[in-house]
Parts: C-alpha cells; structure tokens; sequence
C-alpha cells in the first residue's frame, strides 16, 4: 500500500462523532512525524466516503479540508 492509501484506510475507520488529530493519523499510518503530509494527502481527497472532517489540527481546530 501507499502512503496515500494508508491514510484514507486508517480515516475511513475514524466512527461518526470521533476525532483524530493530523498527527494521531501519522502515528497509526507508522509515519509519527508525517503529520503535515496527512494534511496533504486529505486535501486531495475527493470522495464522500472518507470523511476527512473527522481529522483535526492538534489544538482541536479544523483545518482545511477539501468539503
């Protein structure tokens, strides 16, 4: 798999109403300082069934996501 890939994996499992951080994401994807390429790599993200909403900037703000 890529890394890309991974990343969507791993933000597909994120349940409705759960958060994880840019950062949380990187550190499951085995990539622990990756936390801005988790960024990029959502913000290509075009399909409704990765809910990049669910990932967030590690104060707890949103960041910018492509929906």
């Amino acid at each position: 798999m890529t890394f890309k890939s991974d990343i969507f994996e791993i933000v597909k499992t994120i349940p409705e109403g759960k958060t994880l951080s840019y950062g949380e994401v990187a550190k499951m994807a085995g990539h622990p300082r990756a936390a801005r390429a988790v960024g990029g790599v959502l913000k290509t993200n075009f399909d409704l069934e990765i809910p990049c909403h669910r990932v967030i900037k590690a104060d707890g703000t949103l960041g910018g996501y492509n929906r």
